[in-house]
């Protein structure tokens, strides 16, 4: 099957064409009037023809025009217009539009069962693919756009790990380009652009949340102790490296030992130490 190309239809200036339609009622009941009525019923039987042509375009709509069943054009300049009187004239909007799509539940890269939503913003920019290469263009962008939701979501992690170079939760930027240029692939065909894409909800699927929910806190925690025990470590070293070089105290290898373990055990414990004065002798 051939794809239908938009190309411009034939049109007249409507208020020209309104102007020369009353002329001929004019001359018609002229005609009537001086008996010569085969003329003056041509030509009535004219002018009512005539008058549905008229076509009325509001900006940022269009119009496409079938002659008996054949695409013969579109009009998108808004104003007054005539057109063939024959042809079907069939209206589609070109402003913009927001598709929100439900809480789709899929698996992400791991196999984690995730809930994602995004918001698709769309309009069409070719009347005659979106009328005569899809059954029903809006709801062909409603499902196309939740498989691509669908297709993205399951390429990558919920959240970014050791192997993970992108995540959903952590590069939402460089996912929502990502949907738009799926989504704009698989609409195409029906003449439709997408402008922006987004993700609005993103979130585990509640038979899990409770599970990733501890899982994440254990990391947080465990990334926090490390950087705790890293700064410990250099606050003994920085110590150490003090007490020898302004020869304040002698230690020998077991009076570091103690010191480092004291130290280690002041920095990192989570409860507040409690200073014990040794009154007697260092050794």
């Amino acid at each position: 099957m051939d794809a239908i190309t938009e190309k411009r239809a034939f049109s007249v200036n409507g208020f020209l064409m309104l102007l020369i339609v009353l002329v001929i009622f004019l001359l018609a009941g002229y005609l009537i009037l001086n008996s010569m009525l085969i003329s003056s019923i041509v030509l009535l039987i004219f002018g009512f023809i005539s008058l549905g042509g008229f076509l009325v375009l509001q900006p940022n709509n269009s119009a496409v025009l079938i002659l008996f069943g054949k695409y013969i054009g579109t009009i998108k300049d808004s104003g007054f217009w005539w057109v063939n009187p024959f042809a079907f004239k069939k209206k589609i909007s070109l402003r913009i539009h927001n598709f929100n799509s439900e809480k789709i539940k899929v698996n992400d890269l791991h196999g984690n069962p995730i809930e994602i939503a995004a918001v698709i913003v769309w309009r069409v920019v070719d009347s005659a693919r979106a009328i005569f290469d899809v059954q029903n263009y809006e709801q062909f962008v409603s499902i196309q756009s939740e498989t691509a939701i669908r297709a993205v979501a399951s390429q990558y992690s919920y959240d970014s790990n050791e192997n993970d170079k992108m995540s959903l939760v952590g590069n939402q930027h460089e996912i929502a380009e990502e949907l738009k240029k799926f989504t704009q692939s698989r609409l195409e065909i029906a003449g439709i652009e997408i402008i922006e894409t987004r993700l609005s909800y993103l979130a585990y699927a509640p038979e899990i949340a409770q599970a990733m929910l501890r899982r994440q806190q254990a990391q947080a925690v465990v990334a926090a102790r490390t950087k705790i025990v890293e700064g410990a470590v250099g606050m003994v070293d920085m110590a150490l490296k003090a007490l020898s070089e302004q020869h304040i105290v002698e230690l020998d290898e077991e009076k570091k030992a103690t010191m480092v373990n004291n130290l280690m055990v002041a920095l990192v414990s989570e409860v507040q130490a409690q200073p014990v004065i040794n009154a007697g002798s260092l050794y």
